[in-house]
């Protein structure tokens, strides 16, 4: 039998690598002549660049950076040498994941360590540069990025102003005469939300991110005065394309000062991987992620997975550490396997994830060699 496994993250426990890894060794186990093809996927957000430098032979890069409220990081991306091509998570330097509940700024947290990565990997030679978009701790509308890349935001007397979301409504013009010369640039997301309004940066996002309703209405002023200055200065409005409000508004920035084209994160990766390809090839195709939900069926990662299996008429099969109830996931895959058997708390599964699903995965294996999926 030839297997291709195409997980997800396991968030907050593993990455789509680590899970891919953990399939295997269980699958080899229980089926120990199968064939067995890894092809890590990932949308937008957490995990994208590991996916996608695992799939393009990159290797990790580290910089020195700042993180969201300017604390001095390193950080990493992955470098392809062969195609000059680097793989950046904004979540690296700018994420959620860096702060502690107490630390949440905000109207000052800023992407400018994202940009000190696009930056070095420009240094480097970078003729394409992908951004990976999501986990984000800012809500700036990506002048933090601009900032680190050479623009300039003065108020209405000139002065020049620190590029974080407090500011953002005292912005009166912005000068990209010191930017640095920009390659091609691809923004990964999985969202869809534009930069303004009900579904827009600031109210569907920020409150994650510690701002208040007051704060809310802030940042939301603050963006709408940058989207009118850039359309005034620089040419361009990207307020209403869907997805630049993602990562608290970075994909508008880097539509807006980079020139940066967007697409959605699990296509980019699927096509890099040569997916559809890797399917047609396999007798089995096996996805999954942490948590398998509603929104999985919306269109996230193990969707699409299941999608271009089921089209070229695949079985395809999930694994999950938590399933929600009611949720009728035979409309994607013909079978999902939930990894844990015997209680344990939330945090005892996620540290325990790869033996979970270690042993999940000889399970599986062994009842397939008695009863066959379809």
């Amino acid at each position: 039998m030839k297997v291709l496994l195409a997980p997800d993250k396991f968030k907050g426990s593993l990455s789509a690598v680590a899970v891919a890894e953990s399939i295997a060794r269980g699958w080899k186990t229980g089926m120990p002549l199968a064939q067995i093809q890894f092809a890590p996927i990932a949308d937008g957000g957490e995990g994208f660049c590991e996916a996608l430098a695992f799939s393009l032979g990159g290797v990790w890069v580290e910089v020195e950076s700042k993180d969201a409220i300017g604390r001095s990081i390193v950080s990493r991306y992955s470098w392809v040498e062969r195609t000059a091509t680097a793989v950046i998570e904004m979540s690296d330097a700018s994420g959620l994941w860096r702060l502690q509940r107490s630390e949440l700024s905000p109207m000052r947290a800023n992407t400018f360590g994202t940009g000190l990565l696009i930056r070095d990997a420009i240094n480097r030679g970078a003729r394409r540069i992908y951004v990976g978009l999501g986990g984000s701790a800012t809500t700036d509308g990506g002048v933090g990025m601009a900032a680190a890349l050479g623009v300039r935001f003065s108020d209405s007397t000139g002065k020049l102003l620190e590029p974080v979301p407090e500011l953002l409504s005292r912005i009166a013009r912005i000068d990209v005469t010191e930017m640095v010369s920009m390659p091609e640039l691809i923004a990964a997301c999985d969202v869809q939300n534009p930069l303004l309004g009900v579904r827009g940066t600031a109210r569907v996002y920020a409150p994650q991110k510690g701002a208040g309703e007051r704060q809310i209405g802030l940042l939301e002023a603050g963006l709408e005065n940058l989207a009118d200055v850039i359309a005034r200065d620089l040419g361009v409005d990207f307020r209403d394309t869907p997805g630049v409000g993602a990562a608290g508004g970075i994909g508008f920035g880097l539509l807006s000062f980079c020139r940066a084209t967007m697409q959605q994160g699990f296509d980019l990766v699927a096509s890099a991987v040569g997916l559809r390809d890797l399917v047609v090839a396999a007798d089995l195709v096996i996805t999954g992620e942490g948590r398998l939900d509603s929104q999985t069926l919306e269109g996230k990662g193990p969707a699409g997975v299941a999608a271009m299996a089921r089209a070229n008429g695949k079985p395809v099969m999930a694994f999950a550490g938590s399933l929600e109830h009611g949720v009728p996931f035979e409309k994607c895959f013909d079978a999902v396997i939930p990894i844990i058997d015997e209680p344990v708390s939330l945090e005892e599964a996620m540290r325990r994830g790869a033996e979970f699903l270690e042993r999940a995965a000889v399970r599986t294996a062994r009842l397939l060699q008695v009863k066959p999926l379809l």
